[in-house]
């Protein structure tokens, strides 16, 4: 199975540079098109299946980036999530939800990776992000989105950058939409505060 699957996701994670700069169409993201390619990679068509990775590669670099800060580690998680997703996509119970159901298994990813790090080092901290970093979106905001505690960062990322619904980041995260609700509302208030701690500084 991981033979065939290789070249596959080897494919479509080679995209993960050109990514940050490429939309992808939305008629790969929602409609009777992504149904149609989700049904076509339940049956295992690798044609199908890698154009349906390609139509989410961007959603999946922001996603990881916004976690794991270095374009090693991330495409690490998606390389694995390509994997788990080719074979478990038999789970998928609607292919409407296919992309709220992939974000969540590399959410899953990244932070199981993150664990591994930190047994590894033996210590909670972040990594830097690297000098040469031209980011994915602007300096300014991700500057902002640095500053943040994680489980504040990914829920502003998911919402205002990526797009989804509270509902939607609720499924994703395995967490009630409340908490979801309160995250972003704190997460806002602490951009808030830097945002005017960084105005006083510049006055």
């Amino acid at each position: 199975m991981l033979l065939y699957v290789q070249p596959i996701f080897s494919q479509a994670i080679n995209l993960n540079l050109d990514c940050r700069s490429t939309a992808a169409p939305l008629d790969f993201m929602k409609g009777t098109f992504m149904k149609n390619l989700v049904k076509k990679a339940r049956k295992k068509d690798p044609d199908a299946f890698t154009e349906l990775i390609q139509s989410q590669m961007q959603n999946l670099y922001k996603t990881a980036r916004a976690i794991l800060y270095n374009d090693e580690d991330a495409a690490d998680a998606i390389s694995e999530t390509i994997l788990c997703c080719w074979e478990k996509l038999d789970q998928l119970r609607e292919d409407q939800y296919f992309r709220t159901w992939i974000t969540r298994i590399l959410v899953n990813k990244c932070r199981d990776l993150l664990r591994k790090k930190e047994a590894l080092n033996w210590t909670n901290e972040i990594p830097e992000i690297p000098e040469n970093d031209s980011g994915f979106i602007n300096a300014e905001w991700k500057e902002a989105l640095n500053g943040l505690d994680e489980k504040y960062r990914l829920v502003l990322m998911l919402y205002y950058i990526e797009g989804f619904k509270t509902s939607e980041i609720s499924q994703i995260l395995e967490m009630p939409e409340s908490t979801v609700r309160t995250r972003l509302a704190r997460g806002r208030d602490q951009l808030s505060d830097t945002y005017r701690e960084e105005r006083r500084k510049t006055v």
